[in-house]
């Protein structure tokens, strides 16, 4: 690694860990980028389509936005716990690495083969086809349902190119969080905006907050799934606990971050509920199959594509920092035996270039005998498979 930050004069994506003990990824991640990533996981399709059950289930304006309100407040409780266990056990990988440290090997084995099998792919999935539910829709105007092979098709090409850029370069996976989160954000305020707009000229529908909480359901069942509803959109607050040891300064700016993205996160859904209930009458919030759309089509007007692409962006920052947090348990995973050992190698997108300048090496020293090795006087050990990275044998 050393070798080629001589080489290039670039940063690369590992350094030494202390004391010789071989390579780790470099603590690159800033405060304001952790905020991103959190920010930019949690906010993906289900602010722009939840709201619609959690009303239903709760049956009344008051109740739906208390729920999202308490939602806020659990995600945000279990971030301080997660904050305490990141300072506690200092490690990348999230609930893999406290389960490691705590319960022990087979737990730790069961939990991430769980996630690499079941949760993680569910997860891209489930949000790659609402990427491309949304990308499609401009293509197929007035079709209440688009071709499956279509909508499989692009969720596929979401996958791939996230996988292509994650494996590229992590600062290009970090700098696409930050460009989807600002998207994200400034869409959410839009929608403020509106709702203010509307309230403004006095064409709001003011009744849904003079009877606030008439016909607010008590049955527990209906509750528990308006909680569901509301906690999806709230996934995603725990991927700084994947990066941990990416973060810089992470036993403070690991709680920053969390204390800074999801309160933001939960002001923005309640504004925009508000907004929404504004905006659209009780039978147009029942009948639509997307709020937020319904919401453009009412105040953007010639404008209302903006929408859509809001949600395209969004899902798409998602399904990126998905992976970019799921890498890093792998990559953890690997390196404590756990999957394969070829996962806890580091690959440089400047491979070819190194591998070029050694032949070159190799073919000088033919040419004009032994002179000096680069890496001074260690021997240089490429990573198994990886053919990029160096580091020197153990002491």
């Amino acid at each position: 690694m050393e070798r080629s930050q001589e080489r290039d004069g670039s940063e690369g994506v590992a350094g030494r860990e202390p004391g010789g003990g071989g390579l780790r990824l470099r603590r690159e991640i800033g405060l304001w980028s952790a905020v991103s990533l959190i920010a930019g996981c949690m906010i993906g399709s289900g602010i722009f389509m939840s709201p619609q059950g959690v009303l239903v289930y709760t049956g009344s304006p008051g109740a739906s936005l208390v729920v999202w309100a308490v939602c806020g407040l659990l995600a945000t409780m279990g971030a301080l716990c997660y904050a305490e266990l990141g300072a506690l056990v200092p490690k990348s990988g999230g609930e893999y690495a406290y389960i490691l440290q705590i319960f022990g090997s087979l737990p730790a084995f069961l939990v991430i083969y769980t996630f690499v099998l079941l949760f993680r792919p569910a997860a891209i999935a489930a949000v790659s086809l609402s990427f491309a539910e949304y990308a499609v829709a401009p293509f197929y105007p007035g079709c209440s349902s688009m071709p499956q092979a279509v909508l499989k098709g692009v969720a596929a090409t979401c996958i791939l190119l996230l996988m292509l850029v994650n494996c590229w370069s992590s600062r290009l996976a970090t700098m696409l969080t930050n460009v989807c989160t600002v998207a994200k954000v400034f869409s959410l305020l839009v929608i403020v905006g509106g709702g203010a707009v509307v309230l403004g000229q006095g064409r709001g529908y003011t009744e849904a907050f003079l009877f606030a909480f008439h016909n607010t359901t008590q049955q527990a069942g209906r509750i528990g799934m308006a909680f569901y509803q509301g906690l999806w959109s709230f996934d995603g607050w725990n991927n700084v606990n994947y990066v941990v040891e990416e973060l810089k300064n992470p036993k403070q700016n690991l709680v920053w971050a969390l204390m800074i993205a999801i309160p933001l996160v939960t002001s923005l859904y309640l504004l925009v509920n508000i907004s929404y209930l504004l905006v659209l009458s009780p039978n147009e919030i029942l009948s639509s199959n997307a709020m937020a759309v319904s919401w453009g089509n009412q105040v953007l007007g010639a404008w209302a594509w903006l929408v859509p692409l809001a949600v395209t962006l969004s899902t798409f920052g998602s399904v990126n920092g998905t992976f970019f947090g799921g890498s890093r348990v792998c990559y953890v995973a690997a390196r404590e035996g756990h999957m394969l050992s070829g996962l806890d190698d580091l690959w440089n997108h400047h491979w070819l270039s190194l591998v070029l300048a050694d032949k070159e090496e190799e073919s000088s020293s033919t040419l004009q005998g032994p002179h000096h090795h680069p890496c001074h006087h260690a021997p240089c050990f490429s990573l198994p498979g990886a053919g990029t990275h160096h580091r020197s044998p153990p002491d």
